[in-house]
């Protein structure tokens, strides 16, 4: 009988790379996901992982293992929504992982309509970048993550997700007021000086890659994961910024001019670990989520 511990500890192990990481993320010492591993080779009766430069990678027989265990584990989730179903399930705590204008813009306001229409139902928020809400959710440290689509991140077809598509949000461009291109297409860009979120934020990465849509890299010679100090920098005359539309929303925008061109869009969803999109308590969140989505006028 293989111990579905075990198969969290292979998964979360064939996620982060490293048995230190994995160990953080599990709430566990190294050696205990260490003999975890051993365990559950002894199990299976095959090497699931071998050292590949400071972390591990796994073996043709941890793949097997891995897709298998993605099954298991939605199986699992499947099973509890229904016992919550069957016992009600009507009250109890949601930890959800977003980022900030997602908070501003749908969770907060998710929030308040559920307090009359499910009263039972405690939504506790951790403010979370739009990768790290998707890593916390698969560690189990969150119940919902309302994540930015990015390269290198899971896609739709990833069996260990639920993923619910939220809305598409356009870029502006923030430019210091009076600036010569205001009215010129993303393309002439090339030799501005940017500001925008650090390397490894999904948002740099979609301004990256707009931009070498656009025949140019960004040059950013300032990093703000904070849109207010980006487009106070703006104003100040230090650059030029990409900007997302909902982020600007309610911010003052003194010395700035904010120009509509056509460009990247960031595309938010929200995502539960597979299996747990039916459960009592989360699906009246996801389906208000997705109703105040639609109707933020974005576009």
């Amino acid at each position: 009988m293989i111990d579905t511990r075990r198969l969290r500890t292979l998964r979360a192990v064939a996620d982060h790379g490293t048995v230190t990481a994995a160990a953080a993320a599990l709430h566990l010492t190294p050696s205990a996901v260490s003999q975890q591993l051993v365990a559950l080779e002894h199990e299976v009766g095959h090497r699931l992982f071998v050292r590949d430069g400071r972390g591990v990678r796994l073996t043709a027989v941890g793949k097997i293992m891995i897709g298998h265990t993605n099954e298991v584990l939605a199986q699992l989730e499947r099973a509890k929504a229904e016992v919550a179903a069957y016992s009600d399930g009507t009250a109890g705590e949601v930890t959800v992982a977003c980022f900030a204008t997602a908070i501003s813009a749908v969770l907060s306001p998710a929030i308040t309509s559920l307090r009359a229409a499910a009263p039972g139902l405690q939504v506790r928020v951790r403010d979370a970048e739009g990768d790290q809400s998707l890593t916390m959710l698969l560690d189990g440290e969150a119940d919902v993550a309302i994540a930015v689509e990015y390269r290198g991140g899971p896609d739709a077809a990833d069996r260990r997700l639920y993923r619910l598509p939220l809305y598409a949000e356009p870029f502006d461009l923030v430019l210091p007021e009076g600036h010569a291109l205001a009215a010129a297409p993303l393309s002439a860009f090339g030799e501005q000086t940017w500001i925008g979120p650090y390397p490894g934020n999904p948002v740099h990465d979609v301004i990256a890659f707009a931009c070498e849509q656009a025949g140019f890299t960004p040059r950013f010679a300032h990093c703000s994961d904070d849109f207010r100090a980006v487009v106070a920098l703006v104003g100040a005359g230090s650059g030029v910024a990409l900007v997302p539309r909902l982020a600007l929303r309610d911010m003052a925008l003194s010395g700035v001019t904010i120009h509509h061109t056509p460009g990247p869009e960031r595309r938010v969803f929200a995502a539960v670990r597979r299996g747990a999109d039916s459960h009592p308590l989360l699906r009246p969140l996801l389906d208000t989520l997705r109703e105040i989505a639609s109707s933020l006028g974005i576009g």
